[in-house]
């Protein structure tokens, strides 16, 4: 909806040179869908939830032409919780950055997703969403979104080559998100059916921090503290057939997490059946997390059928198996509070309906 009454008349409230753009876009996500999960022995839930393979999000974006070559945009872009009409306590908690577009690349700042979350959704067919997001087996976790960022963007016109570089600060310690002093980067080729990417970033904590959780207990980063975490990423598209799939590994001074998954997005018309396996390994060498065991696993099995309305809307369903090993005790999205016990399973299915504007 560019130039619209509407989008002009939402941004005059966060900007008053909005009426200057040369283009303004307001776009976004509704997702939701009915949810049944389960945890061994007898405790269940039905909800109404969302973010079955899309983000529910709202977005306004604009780009002014500078002349020259040159470009100057922005991207505000808040999650939604379409299922209670609410929003989150920090409103622009998705993307919040301003660029400058020129022939070299493209500069950014705000807060924006690292570049080793683009690895883990982008090489995952179920989107890093809902049931089948490869992120339900993760123990400890390296961040999504970095906040107080710089970033640099490879220019598109290099043969096929992309890449991006990211530094943020910490703000002492007081960031919302990732309490971090944050440095990353990836690179990548992608030409025809094929795309490979590999990224890497440390972050150095400033105040002590919960990444994550095994064996039932919180996964925490202390101050001064150093995480290190890389990843490669591929697919191929073979038309019948795309196949994707990445290793990822995060390490901290006592801990590391290695990631593994792999999936498949077949399609048949209107239709689409996505399938895939994700697995961790946490090790833990030394007191980081008190009671649990040295070495601990997670494993999903899990498959989404869409049928795409139209280009904008779709119908589908999901259904995920998260086995718990070596007494770890993590649940489905939505499964939170149940009474599971060590090394239980978790298991649920959904139904959705998915419409972009």
């Amino acid at each position: 909806m560019k130039k619209s009454l509407l989008a002009l008349a939402v941004l005059g409230a966060f900007s008053g040179v909005a009426s200057a753009q040369s283009s303004v876009t307001l776009y976004g996500t509704v997702d939701l869908n009915g949810r049944y999960v389960k945890a061994d022995g007898l405790d269940r839930r039905l909800t109404l939830s969302q973010d079955g393979i899309n983000s529910s999000q709202l977005g306004f974006r604009g780009v002014e032409d500078l002349g020259g070559g040159l470009k100057a945009g922005f991207n505000l872009l808040a999650g939604v919780n379409a299922d209670t009409g609410t929003t989150n306590s920090k409103f622009f908690n998705r993307r919040s950055t301003v660029s400058l577009f020129s022939n070299v690349g493209e500069l950014r700042l705000g807060r924006d997703y690292t570049p080793t979350f683009w690895n883990q959704t982008i090489f995952d067919a179920f989107g890093t969403n809902g049931l089948g997001s490869s992120l339900n087996v993760r123990q400890s976790y390296g961040g999504t979104r970095q906040d107080n960022s710089i970033g640099y963007f490879l220019p598109s016109n290099l043969g096929g080559f992309y890449g991006q570089a990211m530094v943020a600060s910490s703000d002492g310690g007081t960031s919302a998100d990732r309490a971090a002093r944050y440095y990353g980067g990836r690179v990548g080729f992608a030409a025809g059916p094929f795309d490979v990417a590999g990224s890497y970033s440390e972050e150095k904590f400033r105040a002590n921090q919960t990444i994550g959780a095994a064996g039932g207990l919180p996964v925490v980063a202390f101050a001064g503290d150093k995480q290190k975490t890389w990843n490669v990423g591929g697919s191929w598209d073979f038309g019948f057939l795309k196949i994707l799939g990445y290793y990822n590994e995060d390490k901290l001074p006592d801990s590391k997490e290695k990631n593994y998954s792999v999936s498949g997005v077949m399609p048949f018309g209107q239709a689409e059946i996505h399938v895939g396996y994700d697995r961790s390994k946490l090790s833990i060498d030394g007191p980081v997390i008190t009671g649990t065991p040295d070495n601990s696993s997670v494993e999903q099995f899990k498959v989404t059928l869409q049928y795409n309305v139209s280009k904008r809307t779709a119908l589908y369903t999901t259904g995920s198996l998260l086995r718990n090993k070596d007494d770890t005790r993590l649940t489905l999205p939505g499964a939170a509070g149940l009474n599971n016990s060590l090394g239980d399973d978790s298991k649920g299915f959904e139904i959705g309906l998915r419409h972009f504007f």
